[in-house]
């Protein structure tokens, strides 16, 4: 068999895994197949590397992964920073106030830490769902060195709120949303595609030997910046507009249908 792509970047939640955060037999074995046939494969999430790991060693697999939407990138097996935007704590704190003061959840990470300073029911619920265990307590002033990202978390309609409220702002940070009920604010320069496109560079592989698979808004920088930029089927309409092809959702195994429709002949 013929490969077509040196590098496949691949999106987590709602690409990779299931609505329940499950990876399927078949979507394993078809990663696990491009990577035998000589694919580096990258895992490319809004999640931390606390828990991209487990998810990279149920694949079977090692190698980089690309964490907080390109704001950290890491070495899984020696569990070290390879690269990170940081952002600095003085920048924070509008953001800060404003969810304060709405009564919005938020919370704080470095590279392999997350911070909150409280948890209600939703909230917990979500670490747990997401196999996250959140440092709890106050921030401190200042704020802790090291910080790659700001979330917010809440229901889609409020998400919506914040987030035409904070378009209005001119502050020089990046706000994005990765997920109906997340919104994550980052150095300027933090994406999946600037970190991909800095993973390329070190290993020689040319754009056109890339291919990304992805569902949401932070995921169309790493689609049109990939030789063959795949959305599933469960994406907002923008970032299927984004996309070369479409695939089935990730319910449908759709990262399978994709690979073993063009990753490989």
């Amino acid at each position: 068999m013929a490969l077509h792509y040196d590098m496949i970047a691949l999106d987590v939640d709602g690409t990779l895994l299931t609505d329940a955060h499950q990876l399927t037999e078949e979507t394993r074995a078809a990663v696990r197949e491009a990577a035998k046939l000589g694919a580096e494969i990258v895992l490319c999430t809004g999640r931390g590397p606390i828990n991209t790991l487990p998810v990279l060693e149920e694949l079977g697999l090692s190698g980089t992964i690309i964490t907080h939407n390109g704001a950290a990138t890491v070495d899984a097996a020696r569990k070290a920073v390879l690269h990170q935007y940081d952002l600095l704590p003085d920048e924070l704190q509008r953001f800060i106030a404003y969810c304060r003061e709405g009564g919005h959840h938020f919370d704080i990470n470095t590279a392999f830490e997350l911070m909150t300073e409280s948890i209600g029911p939703s909230a917990e619920a979500m670490y747990s769902q997401f196999n996250v265990k959140p440092i709890l307590g106050p921030f401190g002033s200042p704020l802790p060195q090291g910080l790659v990202k700001f979330t917010v978390f809440g229901t889609q309609d409020v998400m919506d709120e914040v987030e035409n409220a904070w378009n209005s702002w001119s502050h020089g940070l990046n706000h994005i949303r990765s997920g109906d009920f997340f919104i994550d604010v980052q150095h300027p320069l933090a994406s999946k595609s600037s970190a991909l496109k800095q993973l390329a560079d070190l290993r020689g592989v040319d754009p056109s030997r890339v291919m990304a698979i992805g569902n949401y808004y932070n995921d169309v920088g790493m689609l049109t910046f990939a030789g063959l930029g795949v959305a599933v089927a469960n994406s907002p309409e923008a970032v299927k507009a984004a996309a070369n092809v479409i695939t089935s959702s990730n319910e449908e195994n759709g990262v399978a249908q994709a690979l073993r429709g063009y990753a490989w002949s």
